[in-house]
């Protein structure tokens, strides 16, 4: 059965959808492959290249995703994109997720970049989703310190 991918933006406007396989459901997350299918982007910490391969974590009491991705010539761990969201919404066939535009990209060895401070900080969220927001980093970064999952993959 075909699952498809939301992302909206911090106005649930859809902004891009695609479609994956499941791979693990519970009651309060999903976890999605998916090929990613653009041409190649050199986004300057990362090269995506068509065909990588991205793990997919949605969570319905988390402020965040997570995507693995993987070379799809090597499958060669590439990093970790973390997407700040409101949490998602998980039906039968899809996720839907309001990306708040930070970003969290962490590499192969467990180094944390933060991306897009800039459109976060122009975005009309409240205190109390800020709030969750640093919740959501603070978060990661404890995952990923202790290699926990979806980072159980970083190199030690």
């Amino acid at each position: 059965m075909s699952f498809t991918i939301y992302k909206l933006n911090h106005q649930g406007e859809e902004e891009l959808s695609y479609t994956g396989d499941v791979l693990e459901r519970e009651k309060t997350y999903v976890c999605v492959r998916a090929v990613f299918g653009f041409e190649t982007m050199d986004l300057g910490y990362v090269i995506l290249k068509k065909g990588d391969i991205f793990t997919e974590w949605f969570y319905t009491e988390r402020w965040f995703n997570v995507f693995k991705v993987a070379d799809v010539d090597t499958g060669q761990l590439k990093g970790y994109y973390c997407n700040l969201t409101r949490p998602a919404i998980i039906s039968a066939n899809a996720v839907k997720a309001d990306d708040l535009a930070l970003d969290i990209f962490v590499q192969p060895d467990g180094t944390l970049l933060i991306l897009d401070e800039d459109d976060y900080e122009d975005l009309p969220l409240t205190e109390t989703e800020r709030h969750q927001v640093q919740q959501a980093i603070n978060e990661i970064k404890q995952l990923v310190q202790t290699r926990s999952t979806p980072f159980h993959d970083i190199n030690n």
